[in-house]
């Protein structure tokens, strides 16, 4: 029996889905650590589902049978993805499912940034009334918003913007202007340039070496003074001092869904010098925290667990290697008998040629299949003989693959 082990807070329908459908579910939201080390070895799962909690080289180590690791959520940065491709555990992640939610928290925080909701509320709750303080909004229709990185969320921003009137400048790496016409927006070539000039910036982009402190001084000196910048990705995509300065000289106001250090619990004491800046507002990393997007990630990672256990396969998964370093395919049509493909890989072992891929193909009636074996050099002429000559194979053929 396919034992999954949930280690985050996860839609409760999902746990139902998967334990109706047969597999052994344990919940064990908030072990993290030391804790989740301790978790896996007593269970011993097939598959974990986490979604903020680390998963490190020790946790996938202490797992033996853990051949699955599903992130409830978009990014990976969270587990040690070398070390999981390292001991052949699939990563797989649950993109675009709580995309709305967190365009709509990025709207709010963009709207709150020009309108200053969260001050006014603390001052009347003080029993203070400062219309004339809080009268002074721009408005955002008309005004110009850079979104850096356009996949699922920032896709979601750019259409809740337009809506409201902005003009949108996008950037991302792989947008291109047939994308950015479809969108309604204009591309930019990089960020600095979709920055230059812009009334505010939304962040979407997954945190990577290249995009690591990418919105640094150079960026936030290009947008007007007095911009807002909105954050709802990963903190360490902003230069957080840069943004700090920015705020105090600038008057950059800020909307803030993730900080750098932030705890990895749902509770716990915190103190950031950038959230206690007037002009930046703070959010506890909720951007995804809607009971629509929380059913929406729990029904993907049943998806993914249904496919991984009905047919070996991982939707979404984040390290396969793309392009194998295959460099022929062996392509052989053989009766469907027991042994068949066994000795065709006994052939290619005694040649000293390793299999990349592998797939195997019934034809209607199951009297015959065909094998593409993809490996790592050409058989040698003698082993392309003795392939074509084994017993209840139809016909050998071997194609170079184009690099």
């Amino acid at each position: 029996m396919t034992r999954v082990l949930i280690a985050d807070k996860l839609s409760p329908r999902a746990a139902e889905r998967l334990t109706a459908a047969g597999l052994e579910v344990a919940t064990r939201a908030g072990v993290s650590g030391d804790a989740l080390t301790a978790a896996l070895r007593e269970l011993d799962p097939d598959v974990l589902v986490v979604r903020s909690t680390k998963v490190q080289a020790e946790h996938l180590e202490a797992g033996r049978a853990l051949a699955l690791v599903i992130r409830a959520g978009a990014g990976v940065n969270t587990i040690d993805l070398a070390t999981a491709s390292r001991r052949g555990v699939h990563v797989a992640n649950c993109p675009g499912k709580n995309a709305i939610a967190v365009a709509e928290l990025a709207m709010l925080h963009l709207l709150n940034c020009d309108r200053r909701l969260a001050d006014a509320t603390a001052d009347l709750r003080a029993g203070r009334w400062d219309k004339k303080t809080y009268g002074k909004g721009q408005g955002l229709h008309g005004r110009t918003l850079a979104v850096l990185g356009t996949g699922p969320i920032g896709r979601e921003v750019v259409r809740r913007a337009l809506a409201f009137g902005m003009r949108v400048v996008a950037w991302s790496r792989s947008l291109t202007d047939e994308d950015a016409a479809a969108l309604g927006v204009r591309r930019a070539d990089s960020p600095l340039e979709a920055c230059r000039g812009a009334d505010a910036l939304s962040i979407h982009l997954a945190l990577a070496p290249q995009t690591r402190g990418l919105v640094g001084r150079e960026v936030l000196a290009a947008l007007k003074p007095g911009a807002a910048v909105v954050n709802t990705s990963r903190a360490e995509v902003v230069d957080e001092a840069a943004l700090a300065e920015a705020v105090r000289e600038r008057g950059l106001r800020a909307g803030l869904d993730v900080f750098a250090g932030e705890p990895a619990t749902g509770e716990a004491e915190f103190r950031t010098p950038l959230a206690e800046l007037p002009g930046v507002y703070g959010t506890h990393h909720i951007g995804a925290s809607t009971a629509q997007a929380e059913d929406a990630v729990g029904d993907e990672v049943v998806r993914i667990v249904q496919s991984f256990v009905r047919t070996g396969r991982v939707p979404n998964c984040v390290n396969l290697e793309e392009r194998s370093p295959a460099t022929h395919a062996l392509v052989v049509r053989h009766e469907d008998r027991v042994g068949v493909l066994a000795s065709v890989l006994e052939l290619l072992r005694e040649d000293g040629i390793n299999v990349q891929e592998m797939e195997n193909v019934i034809f209607q009636g199951a009297a015959a299949a065909s094998a593409r074996i993809q490996i790592d050099r050409a058989p040698s002429d003698g082993v392309l003989a003795c392939l074509d000559a084994a017993p209840h194979v139809l016909a050998v053929s071997l194609v170079a693959l184009s690099r």
